[in-house]
């Protein structure tokens, strides 16, 4: 996907980019050249403009906006760059479709280095062996016909099956510039986690851009102001007050230091001041991913940050500026974008002041150019927290998570039946390891298949995001310091991970149509003989209108059930899935009684009451016979 190829005009002689050269820049030589000479990508391939201002400025970051009007076949739109370092700018833009390209730029001030510079390029389309290579060549995600699951832009669905890494761009998960495979172990790194996932069939990894915003390692997790205001940083050491190290592997954060907190200067950063370098490392781990064939979900900071960055710098604007620096600079990868990660809504600034800065980025900027969809990390979902679109002008998906038990489940049927309808995932679900359940162990993985199935079954046909490593570290805090306390190369061999692959075999089962399903776990009784806080013993069904095609699922400790809402006299051929290997077993034939009832098979073994969870496929052989 990220190997670009530049072709020269004279003869169309074809010069291959280094693999390690990850974007592509058009170089405007000012004073001699206004104009940039025509190349040829892909349609979905990143063209990265290079601007150099004539002028100094204080902050550019900050008082410098640039953009390019890009033109192409269906496509006319304003795509705003962003400041990286001295006196460059650049702007990120693809082709969406094949054809001529061309883009005149543009800025906020009045200088000859960023303003009216033009240029052109040519898109190509990609062939059907070359996207079955990287499935980003396919292009950006976008909802499916009905709202209600994701596809690829060229049509095709896209089952989001994503993992929870959010310190991806520090050195937790380590980048090396070989492509040396490693085993996974301490001396693994980032390439060789996501060659490990991609055999799994994930394809999505979630990350916060600036999860290294204090400087506080080894220092107080919990920062006093002189108000009285308590900060609490993003993460702690288990079993310790102190802050884990979050910068990047040559030492860098998101932002500059000193900050503004007064007493707190070298810990809090000045988050008006951004540092490119470490954007830059970011850039190559994206573009990797890319690569690979997997989603980017970048979301910009952690909640933590909120009470100090409204209470010393200017909001929402400041926080609207850097949403949109995000964006602007990852706009032409193939990624998810979330303005917030917010995992909590306790020490923090309230949802709704959140969702003001992002509704600015919306109204200032428009959305995304290239139809990046976005939604975030929410608790207990999206839509209780910053309401429906019409209330959160930025939000395209919806998301629940961050509770841990299968009470949760139901904030996706809520947000299924929004209206217009917007997929829906739960992106922060039970990480193995948690409740009462050993990271590793049967039991762990028995309570993450409850939140795999349960929340599609719900309403989350947009697919699914594993967690693991509880709140001992693991893949969601990048452990890798004390291997007491789950690292990364242990948590990643858990077999509640390599059985997410199973999901999306039982979902997309019968191609497409899983796209059609509504959830209707009251069809199934009975459905709810398990506590309300726990992972065992309730049932899920979702069901298509025309009553064709049912899944369903059942916790361990389940009663055999009866089913309703089927055409009377139907007969349906049935299948039980097996969750932990992806297996089928045949179940005969069941047939609706004169009321549309079916008393369903019993479980795998002759059983009546489920020894462990079971899924279920029902497809209509005939209806009622005339």
């Amino acid at each position: 996907m990220f190997r670009h190829r530049i072709f020269q005009l004279k003869g169309l002689k074809k010069r291959a980019v280094s693999t390690l050269t990850f974007s592509v820049a058009m170089v405007v030589l000012l004073g001699t050249f206004n104009t940039v000479m025509a190349d040829t990508y892909h349609v979905w391939e990143k063209v990265e403009i290079t601007l150099r201002a004539k002028k100094s400025y204080e902050n550019p970051y900050k008082n410098v906006q640039v953009w390019v009007d890009l033109k192409g076949p269906g496509f006319e739109k304003r795509c705003y760059g962003f400041w990286d370092g001295d006196d460059i700018f650049r702007v990120r833009v693809l082709a969406t479709a094949a054809g001529a390209w061309r883009w005149r730029s543009g800025s906020n001030q009045s200088d000859a280095g960023l303003n009216g510079i033009t240029g052109n390029f040519s898109a190509i389309g990609w062939s059907e062996a070359e996207k079955q290579e990287s499935p980003c060549r396919r292009g950006m995600i976008k909802a499916s016909a009905n709202g209600h699951a994701f596809e690829w832009a060229d049509g095709t669905p896209f089952f989001l099956l994503g993992d929870t890494w959010w310190p991806v761009p520090t050195f937790r998960y380590r980048w090396y510039d070989d492509d040396k495979k490693r085993p996974i172990g301490p001396q693994a790194g980032l390439k060789d986690y996501l060659r490990f996932r991609k055999k799994q069939g994930f394809n999505c990894i979630a990350m916060i851009a600036a999860l290294g915003n204090w400087a506080n390692d080894d220092k107080p997790s919990s920062l006093k102001m002189a108000d009285g205001t308590v900060l609490r940083s993003a993460w702690k050491q288990a079993g310790t007050q102190s802050a884990k190290d979050m910068h990047d592997e040559d030492g860098n954060r998101a932002f500059l230091f000193p900050g503004k907190v007064p007493g707190y200067e070298n810990y809090f950063p000045d988050v008006e001041r951004i540092n490119p370098v470490y954007f830059r490392n970011m850039d190559r781990k994206i573009d990797y991913l890319n690569s690979q064939g997997f989603v980017a979900f970048i979301e910009v900071a952690r909640r933590d940050i909120g009470q100090a960055w409204k209470k010393y710098y200017q909001w929402p604007e400041s926080y609207t500026r850097y949403i949109q620096y995000i964006w602007s600079r990852y706009q032409a990868n193939i990624c998810l974008f979330s303005p917030i990660h917010l995992d909590t809504t306790g020490a923090t600034i309230p949802p709704q002041e959140w969702n003001e800065a992002a509704n600015k980025v919306i109204e200032r900027y428009g959305h995304p150019p290239f139809g990046t969809l976005a939604g975030t990390n929410s608790n207990p979902s999206t839509l209780r927290n910053f309401g429906h679109t019409d209330k959160a002008k930025w939000l395209t998906f919806h998301q629940i998570g961050n509770r841990r038990t299968h009470d949760l489940y139901p904030y996706l049927t809520e947000i299924f039946n929004a209206s217009p309808p917007v997929p829906g995932i739960n992106g922060e679900p039970y990480y193995a390891g948690m409740l009462d359940a050993e990271g590793g162990t049967e039991k762990s993985a028995l309570y993450c298949r409850s939140a795999m199935y349960g929340s599609v079954l719900s309403g989350g046909l947009g697919g699914h995001i594993y967690g693991a490593g509880g709140w001992q570290g693991g893949l969601w805090s990048g452990e890798v310091e004390d291997a007491s306390t789950s690292p990364i190369w242990e948590v990643m061999k858990w077999r509640s991970a390599d059985q997410m692959r199973h999901l999306r075999s039982f979902i997309l089962s019968e191609g497409r149509k899983y796209q059609e399903l509504v959830p209707s776990v009251d069809l199934v009784e009975p459905n709810r003989s398990g506590k309300e806080k726990s992972c065992i013993g309730w049932a899920y069904c979702a069901r298509t209108a025309e009553k064709d095609f049912f899944l369903l699922y059942f916790e361990k400790d389940c009663l055999r059930a009866t089913l309703s809402g089927a055409p009377a006299s139907g007969r349906y051929k049935a299948s039980w899935f097996n969750p932990r290997t992806g297996r089928w077993l045949t179940a005969g034939v069941s047939t609706a009684d004169s009321a549309g009832k079916i008393t369903l098979p019993n479980f795998p073994g002759s059983l009546t009451k489920s020894d462990t969870d079971w899924a279920l496929k029902l497809t209509l052989i005939d209806g009622p016979p005339r």
